[in-house]
């Protein structure tokens, strides 16, 4: 049941987070921040991890003789999309803020309104995973945790961003704001991606028995 229940979980997170990268990619023809197209190249990333995650657990638990190790190796590479997933989109983050200073903003209320979705629903997703895999540890539930923590405090500072960029067009304060909440988010993203790999490397088992 708890297997059913994480795979539901996990397809959900994949048809929810599927209309952002297209709303997003849509809306950076009318506005062009540095957040807003960070967030987008994030939003990217972040998908085809969840997709793999999902995709991963349901081949390792469509079958209860399915071989152990095989599943952990399994369960790591997922892992280790979701992390290289986080530091891509950190690093992109990174590279467009620091490229593409002050340039014309535009419309980005699109974003705000995905960025203001995404902090509710990344928020119940991530005490969503965090509380199956405290009923029954699995990796790839942990690692979908981790991945959802780091997406809701990520859309939070997007709002922030974004809501300054849109309160205050064009003056020095919105560019900056926007500059320092890419530049924030990409760390947190960073360094969260790198503590996913190193766990996954680490080999942390979801078998029975054992905590991750």
């Amino acid at each position: 049941m708890k297997q059913k229940s994480g795979e539901r979980t996990l397809l959900a997170s994949v048809l929810l987070s599927s209309p952002g990268p297209l709303v997003l990619g849509i809306a950076l023809f009318f506005g062009r921040s540095s957040t807003q197209l960070a967030d987008f190249v994030r939003r990217t990333a972040e998908l085809a991890a969840i997709i793999v995650s999902w995709a991963v657990f349901r081949i390792v638990h469509k079958n209860s003789e399915f071989d152990p190790s095989r599943r952990n190796r399994l369960e790591r590479a997922s892992n280790l999309c979701v992390g290289a997933a986080m530091c891509i989109s950190g690093a992109a983050m990174i590279y467009i803020a620091v490229f593409t200073p002050g340039t014309e903003k535009g419309n980005v209320i699109p974003a705000l309104v995905i960025a203001l979705l995404g902090v509710i629903t990344n928020t119940w997703f991530w005490f969503r995973y965090q509380r199956l895999n405290r009923e029954k540890p699995n990796a790839i539930l942990s690692a979908q945790s981790s991945l959802y923590r780091a997406k809701s405090f990520v859309d939070t500072c997007v709002v922030t961003a974004l809501s300054c960029v849109t309160i205050f067009p064009g003056t020095p304060a919105a560019n900056y704001v926007d500059l320092f909440g890419s530049v924030i988010v990409a760390a947190y993203l960073i360094i969260t991606g790198i503590a996913t790999i190193r766990e996954s490397h680490n080999g942390k088992s979801s078998m029975p028995g054992q905590t991750l």
